[in-house]
């Protein structure tokens, strides 16, 4: 004779089982608005002013944040690698250690966590605003693809922002670098540079940097894009859509960062 099944375990097996459902379901969404996106992507080459357009907004106006952060983040990597590197007397390999963590793996990551913070956010929002006011909907009445009008050139445009803006990082936060070591603390300047020209490949650390801020830049924006997409068209929908892309942005940037790095980096 069977023994029958606890109502409060049933009920949570259900609710894991709906919970587990609904995550497969939002990631098939997910995929299918991307591959849309991407069969769209050609044609922005005959309007490329869209692309500029997204790229002016989704760069231009992060500028401000990247170049402030990247600068603070290199004067405390000068003045926490001067100390640690002291102990060891090895105070003329600061440089190669601030260009190292900056290009390899600062830059892209912090780069990516701001850009979903501040450009992220607002393409969610307009996105969401957008199919609230029925904008999207009156584009599909007059026979335009709001996926290949809307959606595609700010995917392009993050696509290019984001490389871009790790780039301006990393070149600032080495500024920074020099400033503590070289300025303030009295590094020799010219061990600073060589060491850094000497120890810094570009193959093996610049373009390996450069890959994981185009991925990021690609999974960010298309998260953005898909939460905004997906919004429910009221306040709270948008509300909550904004808040999303943050979470699972930031989360898809730091797990993609280890996997990018055991592939790149590990010899995986």
């Amino acid at each position: 004779m069977s023994t029958p099944t606890p109502p409060g375990l049933r009920t949570r097996v259900e609710s894991l089982g709906g919970s587990f459902l609904s995550v497969l379901e939002q990631a098939g969404a997910f995929l299918l608005l991307f591959l849309a996106i991407l069969r769209r992507l050609p044609v922005l080459f005959a309007r490329p002013r869209l692309v500029a357009a997204q790229v002016h907004f989704l760069g231009n106006y992060s500028l401000a944040i990247i170049l402030v952060s990247g600068l603070f983040v290199g004067l405390v990597l000068g003045l926490q690698g001067y100390y640690t590197l002291r102990r060891y007397g090895s105070e003329e390999a600061l440089g190669l250690l601030v260009a190292l963590s900056l290009v390899r793996e600062l830059g892209p990551v912090v780069t990516a966590l701001l850009f979903a913070g501040r450009a992220g956010t607002a393409l969610t929002a307009e996105i969401g605003l957008m199919k609230a006011g029925e904008q999207l909907s009156a584009m599909e009445a007059m026979a335009v693809d709001p996926v290949a009008r809307v959606l595609a050139p700010r995917l392009a445009g993050g696509l290019i922002a984001v490389p871009v803006l790790a780039t301006l990082f990393s070149a600032v936060g080495i500024m920074g670098g020099w400033l503590v070591g070289v300025g303030l603390i009295g590094v020799d300047q010219g061990a600073f540079w060589s060491q850094m020209s000497g120890g810094v490949a570009f193959y093996d650390d610049v373009l390996n940097g450069l890959v994981k801020a185009i991925v990021f830049g690609l999974v960010v924006t298309q998260i953005a894009l898909y939460f905004g997409y997906s919004a429910r068209p009221t306040p709270e929908g948008v509300s909550r859509a904004t808040t999303a892309t943050v979470v699972v942005g930031s989360l898809a940037v730091l797990g993609l960062d280890f996997v990018l790095t055991a592939l790149m980096f590990s010899g995986f």
